[in-house]
C-alpha cells in the first residue's frame, strides 16, 4: 500500500505542475480499487487501496486549496462526492445518496468518510482529473480536455490516465491567444 501511495503522490504532483490549477479549482478522481489490486473493475473492491490513494492525494490538494471530486461507480450513475462548500461555490445541485463499497466504490466511500461536510452531486465541470483503472471521468471535465502523460502510468496494477482542461479557442484566424493556454 505504501508503493500505491507513493505512485499517486508522484502522479498528482506532476499533474498539478503541468495543469497549473488555482485555489478553488476542482480536481476529479475516478478510481477502481479493484483494478489497483489487479482484479477486474467492480470485482474486487479494496478499502485498503482506496485509503492509500486518498492519503496520497487529499493532503496535496488541500495544501493547494483545490477541491477533490470523487467519482462514484456506475451503480450511482457516476455521481460525485464533494465538499458542500464546493457544490455551493459552483452552484451544483445536491442529490441524496451515500456511497458504499459496492454501490459507489471504495474510493468514493473513503472520500465521503474523510470530508468535513460531504455531499453527492450529479454533474460537474472539473479543471483536471485522474482516471485510475478505466473509470471514464471525461463526462466530468470541462469541454476541452487535454491528455497529460506523466512518468507514472500505473497506480498499483491499474492504468492511469490524466487530463487537464483549457478554455475553448474562439475567434478564428485573426484571434490572439494567451501563451499559457496554448501549451
Amino acid at each position: 500500500m505504501q508503493n500505491i501511495k507513493q505512485q499517486v503522490q508522484t502522479a498528482i504532483c506532476e499533474l498539478l505542475d503541468i495543469a497549473r490549477l488555482r485555489r478553488g479549482d476542482v480536481f476529479v478522481v475516478g478510481c477502481s480499487s479493484s483494478e489497483v489490486v489487479g482484479k477486474r473493475i467492480g470485482k474486487g473492491s479494496s478499502a485498503e487501496a482506496a485509503e492509500a490513494i486518498l492519503s496520497g492525494i487529499l493532503p496535496i490538494l488541500q495544501e493547494e486549496g483545490i477541491y477533490l471530486a470523487a467519482q462514484c461507480c456506475e451503480h450511482l450513475n457516476r455521481a460525485l462526492i464533494v465538499e458542500r462548500e464546493c457544490a455551493e461555490r459552483y452552484g451544483w445541485d445536491v442529490v441524496s445518496v451515500l456511497p458504499q463499497p459496492h454501490a459507489g466504490g471504495s474510493f468514493a466511500t473513503a472520500v465521503y468518510a474523510s470530508m468535513k461536510d460531504p455531499v453527492a452531486v450529479e454533474h460537474i465541470r472539473a479543471h483536471a482529473g485522474m482516471d485510475i483503472g478505466g473509470t471514464l471521468i471525461g463526462m466530468h471535465l470541462r469541454d476541452v480536455a487535454v491528455p497529460v502523460r506523466l512518468s507514472v502510468d500505473h497506480i498499483g496494477e491499474a492504468i492511469l490516465l490524466c487530463a487537464r482542461t483549457r478554455p475553448k479557442f474562439i475567434g478564428g484566424a485573426r484571434a490572439c491567444y494567451s501563451a499559457d493556454e496554448i501549451r
